[in-house]
C-alpha cells in the first residue's frame, strides 16, 4: 500500500468507529487496525489489509471488521484488475490477529447471486467499486431467524443487507427493499434489524431514514421519520443510527458533523455539531453507544485512579 504513509499522515488521520474495551484499552481502525492501552501505549498494528468504516465484537470476543484485500481474490485477481476495491470481511482476535477472510465478491458468486463474470462486467462498466461494504453486524445468540455466528453485511452498492452464515459459507437472506446507499446495521430484536437509509434514489430522496425490518412479517417501518424530516436530516454518504434501550434513537449526519438525539417519543433532547473556534464544520465518523452500566462504572473508577506516566 505505497500511500499508506500519505493517507494516514497524522494531520489526515480519522480515529474511526473506535471499540473501547473493559481494561480501558483502545481498537481503531483507519488504514491498519491497531490498538493502544489506557495509557495510549501502541500494543499492535495490523497492516496486512487496508481496514475502513467499521468494526464489532462478537460473542467470543473476537472483531469483525471491514477491509479491502491485498493480494486480491481469486476471482478478481483472474482478470488482473488492481483497481477493484475487493472488500472483504476480517475477523481479528483480540491480539490483532487474522483468523478469518473473506472477499464479499466471492461471497456473492459462490452463494449464486451474482455472475462469475461479475467483477469483468462492473470494472469495463467503470464501476471499480461495487460492493462498498460498510458494515458487518455479528449476531450474538440464537433466533428463530438467524444463528449465534451468522452476520449481518450491509453493502452500499448493491442496495442490500446480506445475512451470512461464515462457517457454512452460505448466504441465508439477501435483504432489497426501501433503501439506497445504506450505510449500517444493527440487530435490535431477536426478529428485527434496523438499517441506515442514506436514501440516494433519485426522486424522493431529500431526508435519510431510519427503517426497522420485522423478519417475521418481512416488512419495512420508518421509524421518527417525521422528525427526522423537520431536523432536515440527510447525509448523502456514511451515517449511523442507535436505538437505545429506552427506545430513544441517536442518528449521525457524518458529512454535516452533527449527531441529533430523540427521545423515545421523538423529541429532540440535543443536538451537536462538530465545530471549531473558527466556525468550521469537521466530519465525524461513526460514534459508539456504551449502554452498560456496570462497563460503565468500571471505566470511571480507571479514569480516576489512573496512573500512567505519559
Amino acid at each position: 500500500f505505497p500511500r499508506l504513509n500519505i493517507a494516514n499522515s497524522p494531520t489526515r488521520f480519522i480515529y474511526q468507529n473506535p471499540l473501547l474495551l473493559e481494561d480501558g484499552s483502545l481498537i481503531g481502525i483507519n488504514g491498519p487496525a491497531y490498538k493502544i492501552d489506557f495509557c495510549s501505549n501502541l500494543k499492535w498494528i495490523n497492516d496486512e489489509e487496508i481496514f475502513h468504516h467499521s468494526q464489532n465484537l462478537d460473542y467470543d470476543g473476537n472483531i469483525w471488521a471491514v477491509a479491502k484485500m491485498n493480494p486480491q481474490s481469486k476471482y478478481v485477481e483472474k482478470y488482473n484488475f488492481k483497481a477493484y476495491e475487493d472488500d472483504s470481511i476480517i475477523k481479528l482476535n483480540i491480539n490483532g490477529e487474522i483468523i478469518f477472510n473473506k472477499s464479499v465478491t466471492e461471497i456473492l458468486i459462490e452463494n449464486n447471486i451474482v455472475s462469475d463474470n461479475f467483477v469483468f462486467n462492473n470494472y469495463l462498466s467503470g464501476q471499480k467499486d461495487p460492493i462498498h461494504l460498510n458494515d458487518i453486524q455479528p449476531a450474538l445468540n440464537d433466533t428463530k431467524y438467524w444463528k449465534k455466528g451468522d452476520l449481518f453485511l450491509s453493502i452500499r452498492d448493491q442496495n442490500s443487507i446480506i445475512h451470512y452464515r461464515p462457517n457454512k459459507n452460505k448466504v441465508i437472506n439477501y435483504i432489497t427493499g426501501p433503501f439506497a446507499g445504506q450505510h449500517d446495521v444493527d440487530i435490535i430484536s431477536e426478529k428485527e434489524i434496523s438499517i441506515f437509509n442514506n436514501n440516494t434514489f433519485l426522486v424522493d430522496n431529500e431526508y435519510s431514514e431510519v427503517l426497522i425490518y420485522n423478519f417475521e412479517t418481512q416488512n419495512f417501518k420508518r421509524l421518527f421519520n417525521d422528525q427526522l424530516k423537520k431536523s432536515n436530516f440527510k447525509t448523502i454518504t456514511n451515517g449511523l443510527s442507535e436505538i437505545l434501550n429506552d427506545g430513544s434513537l441517536i442518528v449521525e449526519e457524518t458529512v454535516h458533523g452533527r449527531i441529533i438525539l430523540f427521545n423515545n417519543q421523538g423529541e429532540i433532547e440535543w443536538e451537536f455539531i462538530n465545530k471549531d473556534k473558527n466556525g468550521k464544520i469537521g466530519h465525524l465518523f461513526w460514534f459508539r453507544i456504551i449502554e452498560d452500566e456496570l462497563f460503565i462504572q468500571k471505566f470511571k473508577s480507571l479514569v480516576k485512579n489512573k496512573k500512567c506516566l505519559n
